[in-house]
């Protein structure tokens, strides 16, 4: 189907109901975390990857689990040590001494889902192979290409504040992800709620709602992608990535004393992505500004690479982003 296909209100009534389950699930298994669930969510419609950084034990783990039972699709974890190789995560040849060949054996990368759990704690080699096969969507093997399965999303998780044995992953490298999600911690309610369901066991209770297949996770993204943008969307976004360039229709003064460099087109192509699922996930056919707005911060936080004074004198990206989004004209 085109792009241009116009969304039926059945077609959307699927999609709602599907996305429904999804979320049901979630808040079965993970307490609170809205941002969580919908940086996930819609990265998945989108067909994206996600980095998720915080502190330890605030669900990160828990909530990609979450959404690999939500999907049903295969999940696989990986450890990330300094002593990890790129074998141990896209395969290795095996030779056998009985047959006299060699077999391959497919790595932990080849799921549905898979978690890379802290992964600046893996080395530079490592990162570059684990974001080979997110982008390429393949790995080789022996001079054989394998590709991944479909759907096929990963997601990171790092933790920020211990910096000793770590490998900071860089940034022309974390643009691959289409959102970076910085967690916060839970409000008290949430965690008495936690409590509550960790006593009764609730938390790991069976689940109560029926996942969705993996063919139907495909019809979500293939329906996130005819989700109509207006040209003027389109036009407005492209004025948001100019101007963290220090350009854009009113370009703003000392901005470039901040930002050593802004988004690249990859940042105004999530936008749009992340703005069309998001479209979806609200049951409209279509894209409006607030959807471009709405999860900014994720989508943009780790495209601007701030400049030495900016970090010295802790100016955010989130403040500098909301500076781009306060200067460009909503359409």
């Amino acid at each position: 189907m085109t792009e241009n296909a116009a969304i039926s209100s059945a077609e959307m009534e699927r999609a709602y109901d599907l996305l429904q389950r999804v979320q049901d699930i979630y808040a079965q298994r993970v307490v609170g975390q809205v941002g969580l669930r919908t940086a996930l969510v819609s990265s998945l419609i989108s067909g994206g990857h996600v980095l998720l950084e915080s502190v330890p034990g605030l669900a990160k783990t828990t909530a990609a689990q979450t959404l690999a039972s939500a999907v049903g699709g295969s999940f696989h974890r990986i450890q990330c040590t300094p002593d990890l190789m790129p074998n141990d995560i896209v395969g290795t040849q095996i030779f056998n001494y009985t047959s006299g060949e060699l077999t391959t054996q497919l790595g932990p990368v080849h799921a549905n889902m898979v978690l890379l759990d802290e992964i600046n704690r893996s080395s530079a080699k490592t990162q570059s192979a684990m974001l080979e096969a997110m982008q390429e969507r393949q790995t080789s093997i022996g001079g054989e290409v394998y590709k991944v399965p479909e759907p096929f999303m990963v997601m990171a998780t790092q933790n920020p504040i211990e910096e000793e044995g770590t490998y900071v992953l860089p940034e022309a490298q974390m643009d691959r992800f289409l959102v970076k999600e910085v967690l916060t911690y839970p409000t008290p309610n949430e965690e008495v709620e936690i409590l509550d369901r960790l006593s009764s066991g609730a938390l790991t209770a069976p689940l109560t709602v029926q996942p969705i297949r993996l063919e139907e996770v495909r019809y979500l993204q293939e329906l996130s992608n005819r989700v109509f943008v207006h040209r003027t969307i389109r036009e407005y976004i492209v004025a948001l990535v100019n101007t963290t360039r220090g350009g854009g229709p009113r370009p703003m003064d000392g901005f470039t004393d901040h930002v050593r460099v802004g988004a690249s087109p990859r940042g105004g192509i999530a936008l749009m992505k992340v703005g069309q699922a998001l479209a979806l996930m609200s049951g409209r056919t279509y894209v409006v500004p607030d959807d471009v707005k709405q999860m900014r911060h994720a989508v943009l936080r780790h495209r601007l690479v701030r400049t030495y004074d900016a970090l010295a004198n802790n100016v955010s990206a989130e403040s500098l982003i909301d500076a781009v989004f306060a200067a460009v004209p909503v359409p």
